[in-house]
């Protein structure tokens, strides 16, 4: 890839609102037309990389606006995985348990720190959040620089079964009788989601049976599956090998599923993109027009682009749609149904968003 302009603050917002091209990011192998987008999505990995490693010196660790203030941590058995949780679990049991929510990153990238404002969000409101991307020690405000608090090691390189082993590792700490987590998780109940690439992967592992609803965000399959890539040309650099500088290593590792794989969808799914300025709008709008077997819904929010809300306080207007989601789906909360369902639901009436659905009333 060969960015004309050194990152800045324009070159990052211009990217993550999916129009890197009007800063010359070129992608230097050719391909077809359907996979052209693949290279915008290598472009937004900069953009992410960039932004993470400025935020990470002025954020500290968010807390969520929901009844259980979230902490954040990783936990020895699923160390790929960071948690967000309540802090005090005391609230929860059999009677009160908390449902599962799994989450991967854009670009397939092993960090979750860009998300950290809307996942705590979540996780505030009862749910245990496992993302994908391993926790480290650190506060993000020390200034130690950004490879703390939660940041993962490379970028890419991560795979959609990462999704479904945040499920086991769940269920067998659910029974273990010397875990926290002990008899207060109901894994009967359990979203997957993800951004971008990591909306593809949740797309990918929605097909087993123990999932209850998906989250695509600022994401949707591509037609035929992606592209194969061709060798890189003489004289790229080789793997492991990187110029002084250089950002971290990215293994970019999409899924490479078609549409056809949306049949095999059976549980209530929501697309949440940012409008017609992300990139990704046409993927959604396709799957939406595809999908007739479960009830879906698609929300745009007009003008966020394909980098989306998840660093404004608490995840912004997507962590507010996207908690309601999980509270009407896995909580059956009938005050947060009303944001989705009937001809005056909430977000009908939102004129930030465009919103439609099929075979939800």
């Amino acid at each position: 890839m060969n960015c004309s302009k050194k990152p800045r603050w324009g070159f990052l917002a211009s990217c993550m609102l999916g129009r890197a091209s009007s800063y010359k990011c070129r992608p230097f192998l050719t391909f077809r037309q359907e996979g052209i987008n693949m290279f915008r999505y290598a472009c937004i990995v900069m953009c992410i990389i960039g932004l993470v490693a400025t935020a990470a010196h002025a954020q500290t660790k968010p807390v969520g606006s929901g009844p259980y203030p979230a902490i954040i941590e990783g936990d020895p058995g699923v160390p790929g995985h960071t948690i967000y949780r309540p802090e005090d679990l005391s609230p929860f049991d059999q009677k009160n348990p908390l449902p599962i929510f799994a989450w991967g990153n854009g670009a397939c990238m092993n960090s979750n720190t860009f998300y950290a404002p809307f996942l705590a969000e979540i996780a505030s409101h009862g749910f245990l959040v496992v993302a994908i991307g391993p926790y480290s020690e650190g506060d993000l405000s020390s200034g130690d620089g950004p490879g703390v608090g939660m940041m993962g090691g490379d970028m890419g390189g991560t795979k959609s079964v990462q999704l479904l082993e945040a499920l086991d590792w769940a269920i067998a700490e659910n029974k273990r009788e010397d875990s926290k987590y002990y008899q207060k998780l109901d894994p009967s109940k359990f979203a997957v989601a993800g951004h971008s690439c990591g909306g593809m992967q949740a797309l990918e592992v929605s097909a087993d049976p123990r999932v209850s609803t998906t989250l695509p965000m600022d994401s949707g399959l591509f037609a035929g599956g992606l592209p194969k890539m061709p060798p890189p040309k003489t004289g790229a650099p080789k793997e492991g090998v990187a110029k002084a500088g250089a950002p971290p290593k990215m293994r970019m590792a999409l899924p490479t599923i078609g549409k056809d794989h949306l049949q095999k969808l059976h549980s209530p799914i929501v697309y949440i993109d940012g409008g017609k300025s992300d990139m990704a709008y046409p993927n959604g709008e396709d799957d939406f027009a595809r999908i007739d077997n479960v009830p879906i819904a698609i929300a745009h929010l007009d003008g966020a682009g394909h980098g989306g809300t998840y660093m404004q306080p608490n995840g912004g207007e997507f962590g507010r749609v996207a908690v309601a989601w999980l509270k009407w789906q896995l909580k059956g909360d009938e005050i947060a149904e009303k944001m989705f369902a009937g001809p005056d639901c909430g977000l009908c009436k939102d004129t930030k968003w465009e919103y439609k659905t099929k075979k939800i009333p």
